[in-house]
C-alpha cells in the first residue's frame, strides 16, 4: 500500500467484525504510521465495524489513533433488525446505543453511518430519512444492494428491480430537499457527487464514476490471505468462485506485477467511458463512469450492455433528474445543492448564491 504514489492514503480495516481483531489493528495501525512517516505520506485510518463489540478500552483506543468509525444504520427499528437479525432482534437498539458512546469518546464528527436499500427500505424512504436526522447525522448515502456476496443469496428475501430503487432514491431525494428547506442540513452523498461533477470542475474520487473507474487506480483490496483485489466487490466475487479480478498475491507478486497483470489491463481497457459502446456518444459521459466489476458481475460481460444495464439506467435517471431539477433555477434548492458541495451549512452558502 505504501508503494502507491499517492501522497494522502487510507487504509480501511473491514471484516467481518475488524473489532473482534483488535490484535491485529494494534499491531497494524503503529507499523503503517511509521511507514508513512518514512516516506512522507499522509495516513487516514477508517474501521468499518458494526460497534456491538466496542468496548470503552477500544473506542479510547481509537480517539488515541485519530481512527474513524464507519458503522451500518438502515433506518428504524423495525427495518434495521429485519435487515441485520441477531439473537434477541435488537440489533438497532444496540447500534444506537454504540454510536452515542462511540461519539462521546470519539468525537461526532468521526463516527459515520451507511445505509443499504433492502426489499423492506423500499416503501419507507421518509422513515429511514428521518432516523438519520433523529441520530443526528448531516448525510446520508442512499446506496442500492450490489450483485455480490450476501446481496446474490439473500435476493429473493430483500432484492428488487431497478424502477423500485430509482422511486424509492427520488422520493427520498424530495423529502430530503424539503428537510433542508426545513432549516436542518442533511446531504444525500450520491447526489453530492454527482452535482460536483455537474456543477463544477472538480473531480470526487468517486470510484463509480470515474474514468477509467477508479477499481484498481483508487483503490485496492487486500484480503486476509494476502491476494490483492481491484475493489471490495470483487473480492466479494471472490468468495463465490469469481477471481476474474484477482491483481495477485502480496506473497509473490510486486507492487508493479499487481498493475501489469492482464486482469488490470483488462479492467482499466473495459472502463474508459469515452470508448466504451453505448457510452462514447452518449451526452452524459462527463458525469457517469464504466465500474466493469459490476457489468460481470450482472452481465456476464466486463464491457457490458448499455441499454440493459441498470448502472447506465439508474445513473442516467438519476443525472437527468438533476438536470431537470437546475433548469428550474429554484434558488433555495440551488442554495442547498451549493451547500452539499462545499460542505457547509445553507446559511453559510446564503453568501455565495444570490437571489
Amino acid at each position: 500500500m505504501m508503494k502507491s504514489p499517492a501522497k494522502h492514503l487510507t487504509m480501511e480495516l473491514q471484516g467481518g467484525e475488524p473489532l473482534l481483531a483488535m490484535d491485529v489493528i494494534r499491531h497494524m495501525v503503529p507499523y503503517a504510521r511509521k511507514r508513512a512517516k518514512d516516506l512522507n505520506k499522509e495516513l487516514n485510518i477508517v474501521v468499518t465495524t458494526n460497534l456491538a463489540n466496542a468496548t470503552d478500552d477500544i473506542l479510547k483506543y481509537l480517539r488515541d489513533e485519530n481512527i474513524k468509525v464507519s458503522t451500518s444504520l438502515d433506518g428504524p427499528a423495525f427495518i434495521h433488525n429485519a435487515n441485520r437479525p441477531r439473537p434477541g432482534n435488537n440489533s438497532y437498539e444496540i447500534t444506537i446505543e454504540q454510536i452515542e458512546r462511540a461519539r462521546q469518546i470519539l468525537g461526532r464528527d468521526r463516527v459515520a453511518a451507511l445505509m443499504t436499500t433492502t426489499q423492506l427500505s423500499l416503501t419507507h424512504p421518509k422513515e429511514i430519512i428521518d432516523e438519520y436526522v433523529r441520530q443526528g447525522f448531516h448525510s446520508i448515502f442512499l446506496r442500492p444492494l450490489s450483485p455480490y456476496g450476501f446481496a446474490v443469496k439473500s435476493k429473493k428475501r430483500t432484492g428488487y428491480r431497478l424502477n423500485s430503487f430509482l422511486n424509492f432514491y427520488l422520493t427520498g431525494l424530495s423529502h430530503i430537499l424539503e428537510i433542508n428547506r426545513g432549516g436542518y442540513n442533511l446531504a444525500e452523498v450520491y447526489t453530492k457527487i454527482l452535482l460536483t461533477k455537474i456543477l463544477t470542475p472538480y473531480g470526487t474520487g468517486f470510484v463509480d464514476l470515474q474514468s477509467p473507474a477508479g477499481a484498481g487506480i483508487s483503490v485496492l483490496v487486500y484480503n486476509y490471505d494476502g491476494d490483492v483485489y481491484a475493489t471490495d466487490e470483487s473480492r466479494m466475487l471472490a468468495e463465490m468462485g469469481d477471481h476474474t479480478f484477482r491483481l495477485g498475491s502480496v506473497h509473490t507478486h510486486s507492487h508493479t506485477n499487481l498493475f501489469t497483470s492482464d486482469s488490470f489491463l483488462k479492467l482499466v481497457s473495459a472502463s474508459c467511458n469515452q470508448s466504451l459502446p453505448g457510452c462514447s456518444d452518449c451526452a452524459l459521459q462527463t458525469y457517469c463512469g464504466a465500474d466493469p466489476v459490476f457489468h460481470h458481475s450482472s452481465q456476464g460481460d466486463s464491457v457490458g450492455h448499455r441499454p440493459s444495464s441498470d448502472f447506465c439506467n439508474r445513473n442516467m435517471s438519476i443525472i437527468k433528474h438533476l438536470f431537470g431539477l437546475i433548469a428550474e433555477n429554484d434558488i433555495e434548492r440551488m442554495r442547498i445543492f451549493f451547500s452539499w458541495i462545499h460542505n457547509c451549512g445553507i446559511q453559510d452558502i446564503s453568501k455565495m448564491v444570490p437571489s
